[in-house]
């Protein structure tokens, strides 16, 4: 043992120190605060598990008491119990402590408190964590940390002391075990380890490293002596009593060896044959192959293997020198890893051949430097053999030509001879081929290598004169490389998408032939097209790149969704495709019966000549057509579907295509109906409640690319409304990009003589009628919801949301009042009367929606007792009456113009409006934008200003927070909408519908 002069305070246990029961460790939480100003230090023993930790205070003060287990502080009896009380104190003894005293030391006796190891363990552990805990305390807390990790590693051997006593001990450590305990024993303050060496004179103490170490094997004895020891070392190794072994001195000597070794091995693996060597009797090279490295045969030639482990060796002391053993033993760098390295070098390699038997070999040659092996056996090493080894401290290196890039790809290649548009890809009615294709190093492999692959057992297989690395799944795939055939809709999806399902596994698509050549059309940026000839008008630069995509989609025959926001000229933008391509068969165009008459008459101005019929009303023809545009409402066409489906068109155009958004309804149902070569689908909101809406789009424009409604709905609806996956609305947009062209106003380079748009939330407060209203609905309604269940719960529950919004619009209108009077009863119409009186007063004209067509009346009789000039348009307004009244309201005429939501939020062409009232709130922000977008558009010169009128405290309160959360939402992640509200529990719709009062 290396010895040190006393430099600090050094303890040693009194002899006849009283033991503390295993109840005592129930007070470590005490403890842990009663001993904070105690220095604490380690005393060794035989058994290493037999050794204490004291506790002193180098300050002079009392220490605490321990009484019955229990732990009092600074000497304080706990509880008024002490010795008198009927406690008996244990833990109590004498210390001698060394102290400086001039250039020399001395020793003293103080009190001390001694604990064995399982009592102080977990004071430690707490002490190395509390700031107020004494530098020694906290520097064995840290060396009890450590050596709990490596009990929980697995980094304990057993052996014996020695007396030949049974004893587990640390190891085997890694480099950065000991550097660690080493920086723990550097770090130590004086009095945690001057423990005086028996007859010392001078006076010495331990070396702070050695006692460091001799107090981890301690703990580490300490630690297993459970029934679970004895099948891993035997009885005695279980027990708590010392027991002698004095047989096993041999093995002892071994293990303890091993443990304070200075080298750790391990293995680099050699797969060059070329390289590897055995040796005839006359000591000549044998060269012979036979492929996998066998000798072609001789007499006393060894058999050559398929590869070898070449063993290396590692210094403890400097983890950075690392030689092979071949070095070593011919003398190259042995100075610096000590002069008993062979000796550690070769115990280190019997211990881990009984970890793995082909070692053995090593040990029977004279430098044990190269061991040749085996098929089997380099299966073995590359599998299990090498985990076994890693945790007896020998690692395994992979040579790094062994672990080649071997990936494997889903692969989709069209049928032969399919064009790489989607005419010839969709009419050509062949299945896609799916299969798995094997690369190495980003070059597929030839069908000859995928069956070799294919038939490989082994973990390493040859492939180009190298051998290989191989995972098994991957050898799975090769085996089984034709995943089927799919339908060329499916097909395309899964190219654009770059993904498919494999058994139940997403895995990446690429695709080959046409398909890629498709996907590279489809994907790339449509440059724009010159102008078309005729086109009286000049084409911004996005509508110009909308006109060439169009023109792709249209000609591919995939069909399309312009999306742009509305105002942004997609009419012109159609007219314009039409005047580029001029195809020799109309173009039908199904629309609102509102934009009947703006599509005629942006026909007519933009491409003047361009034959145009309106296919609508009574005594409406097909007969005679001749090119040109033919516009029909989507009334007409479902009423006559298979008239219209009767004819030939170039394309079918659907405006304001939300309107087939159900794909179930009768509407939907007609136009899919209608053949035609392209369908393009024109919508200012491609969703407006959930991603069902734009499944419903696309599978009419593109029939089949988003497959079964219900299994889109469970491969992406779920996951991108639901907000689950971050991903899954990133993959659904790779699908759907390239058949959604998406352009808002906000957009940089889009419209930018747009002028500003300032919208503001408007709260008023109920009137007193209205408020006595809204709470007896509210009561009444929630004590029937209650007690319903399923379609009538869900009835009762829009019933109450329609009678509140009725009643925060005006009591009038809830009431059913044939001959209203309406002033001085509702907060929204007196702001409604603020703000018309300033707009008009500034000359200004206002659009003002709401969805109620009642309430829209009231409204009208209002404002004509008030002699402001209005008119109303509503679902039931002729079409020609529409017109009209648009004209009036552009020309000034009537400036405060009253439109319901539903039948005029779409198509219309309203820029003199520089005002837009909300008269109530719409379910979805959607919805609302559209209807802004009638003033909001291209030809707007003036500031927009949007008012929405909210009755504060109220369910409308409530409902804009979460039209504000979905407006922040992107356009494919939308929620359910008013629908959505029906399933709430009783407890959740009444928290939404209660009346709150403001502030």
């Amino acid at each position: 043992m290396r010895h040190r002069e006393a430099a600090g305070g050094a303890a040693q246990p009194a002899d006849a120190s009283p033991a503390v029961p295993p109840s005592a460790a129930g007070s470590a939480i005490g403890l842990s605060t009663a001993l904070a100003a105690c220095a604490a230090v380690f005393l060794p023993a035989q058994p290493p598990r037999a050794g204490k930790v004291a506790f002193w205070r180098p300050d002079g003060g009392r220490l605490p008491e321990v009484v019955n287990g229990e732990v009092g502080g600074d000497g304080a009896e706990p509880d008024g119990a002490g010795p008198a009380g009927g406690g008996a104190v244990s833990a109590q003894g004498q210390l001698t402590v060394v102290r400086r005293h001039g250039k020399g030391a001395r020793s003293r006796t103080v009190p001390a408190l001694l604990l064995s190891l399982p009592e102080a363990v977990p004071l430690l552990v707490r002490a190395r964590h509390d700031p107020a805990a004494h530098p020694a305390a906290a520097s064995w807390g840290a060396a009890t940390l450590h050596a709990l990790h490596l009990a929980a590693r697995g980094r304990l051997l057993p052996g014996l002391t020695a007396d030949d006593t049974d004893a587990w001990r640390a190891g085997p450590l890694d480099p950065d075990d000991i550097a660690h305990l080493r920086a723990i024993a550097a770090a130590m303050p004086a009095e945690a380890y001057a423990v005086p060496l028996p007859g010392s004179r001078p006076l010495q103490v331990h070396e702070p490293a050695a006692l460091v170490r001799r107090f981890v094997d301690a703990v580490v004895d300490t630690l297993p002596r459970t029934p679970a020891a004895e099948l891993v070392a035997g009885a005695p190794f279980a027990a708590t009593a010392p027991q002698r072994l004095p047989g096993a001195r041999a093995w002892a000597a071994e293990v303890a060896s091993g443990v304070d070794a200075g080298v750790r091995l391990s293995l680099r693996l050699d797969l060059a044959p070329h390289q590897l060597f055995d040796t005839r009797e006359d000591g000549t090279a044998d060269s012979g192959d036979d492929g996998w490295g066998r000798s072609s045969g001789g007499a006393g030639v060894e058999e050559r293997r398929a590869a070898a482990a070449v063993l290396q060796v590692q210094s403890l002391t400097d983890p950075t020198l690392v030689a092979d053993a071949r070095q070593l033993w011919e003398g190259e760098g042995a100075d610096h890893f000590g002069p008993r390295f062979r000796v550690d070098t070769l115990l280190a390699l019997r211990r881990a051949a009984r970890v793995w038997a082909p070692l053995t070999r090593l040990l029977e040659r004279p430098v044990p430097d190269v061991l040749p092996l085996g098929e089997e056996e380099l299966c073995e090493l590359l599998g299990e053999a090498a985990s076994r080894l890693g945790a007896a401290g020998v690692a395994v290196h992979w040579p790094r030509e062994l672990v080649r890039g071997l990936t494997a790809t889903a692969v989709l290649r069209s049928a032969p001879g399919s064009a790489a548009d989607g005419f010839g890809f969709f009419d050509a009615g062949e299945l896609a081929q799916f299969r798995w294709q094997v690369a190495m190093d980003g070059v597929p492999l030839t069908e000859a290598e995928m069956d070799a692959l294919a038939e490989a057992h082994r973990p390493v297989v040859r492939l180009r004169d190298q051998w290989v690395l191989v995972d098994p799944a991957l050898v799975r795939k090769a085996r089984k490389r034709e995943l089927g055939y799919l339908e060329p809709a499916e097909a395309l999806a899964a190219t654009l998408g770059g993904t498919a399902q494999v058994d139940g596994e997403e895995v990446e698509v690429v695709p080959l032939g046409a398909l890629a050549a498709l996907r590279g059309r489809l994907t790339a940026p449509a440059g724009p097209l010159p102008q078309p000839s005729g086109l009286r008008a000049t084409l911004r630069d996005y509508q110009l790149r909308g006109m060439a995509w169009l023109d792709t989609m249209a000609t591919t025959g995939l069909g399309g969704c312009l999306a742009d926001d509305m105002g942004l000229g997609k009419t012109i933008t159609v007219i314009a495709l039409y005047l580029h391509r001029r195809p020799t068969a109309p173009v039908l165009v199904v629309c609102p019966a509102s934009l009947l008459g703006n599509w005629q008459r942006e026909i007519e101005r933009f491409a003047p000549g361009t034959p145009v019929r309106r296919f609508h009303g009574a005594g409406r023809s097909l007969d005679g057509l001749d090119g040109g545009f033919v516009l029909t409402t989507y009334g007409t066409m479902r009423s006559s579907a298979a008239q219209l489906a009767g004819c030939s068109w170039a394309w079918v155009v659907a405006d304001e295509a939300q309107h087939v958004k159900n794909p179930r309804s009768s509407t939907a149902r007609a136009l899919r109906g209608i053949k035609t070569p392209a369908r393009i689908a024109l919508t200012g909101t491609p969703v407006e409640n959930n991603l069902s809406e734009l499944w419903a789009l696309l599978d009419w424009t593109t029939p089949g690319l988003l497959g079964p409604l219900k299994t889109f709905r469970a491969l992406h609806a779920r996951e991108v409304e639901g907000g689950e996956d971050p991903q899954a609305a990133e993959r659904l947009a790779r699908l759907v990009r390239p058949f959604i062209l998406r352009r808002k106003k906000s957009d940089p380079g889009i419209a930018p003589e747009l002028p500003p748009k300032t919208e503001t939330d408007h709260p008023v407060p109920l009137g007193r009628e209205q408020a006595a209203l809204y709470q007896a609905v509210v009561r009444e309604t929630l004590a029937r919801i209650e007690a319903a269940e399923g379609i009538a719960r869900r009835g009762l529950v829009m019933k109450l949301l329609t009678a509140l919004k009725q009643i925060c619009n005006h009591p009038a209108q809830y009431l059913k009042e044939s001959t209203p009077g309406l002033a001085a009863r509702s907060g929204k119409l007196e702001l409604l009367d603020e703000l018309l009186d300033t707009i008009l007063a500034e000359g200004g004209a206002t659009l003002v929606f709401t969805q109620y067509v009642g309430m829209a009346r009231l409204l009208e009789h209002h404002l004509a007792t008030r002699g402001i000039p209005s008119q109303l348009l509503h679902g039931g307004t002729p079409v020609a009456e529409r017109e009209k009244m648009v004209d009036r309201f552009q020309s000034g005429r009537a400036p405060v113009f009253l439109l319901s939501l539903k039948a005029a939020g779409t198509g219309l062409n309203l820029t003199r409006a520089g005002h837009v009232i909300h008269y109530d709130r719409w379910w979805n922000p959607a919805v609302e934008e559209q209807a802004t977008d009638r003033a909001y558009r291209i030809g707007q010169t003036q500031p927009v200003q949007v008012h929405r009128l909210i009755a504060e405290g109220t369910v409308e309160d409530n409902i804009a927070q979460l039209l504000a959360a979905k407006r922040a939402l992107a356009d494919a992640v939308l929620s359910g909408g008013e629908s959505a509200l029906t399933e709430l529990t009783d407890a959740e719709l009444a928290d939404l519908v209660s009346l709150r009062r403001p502030g």
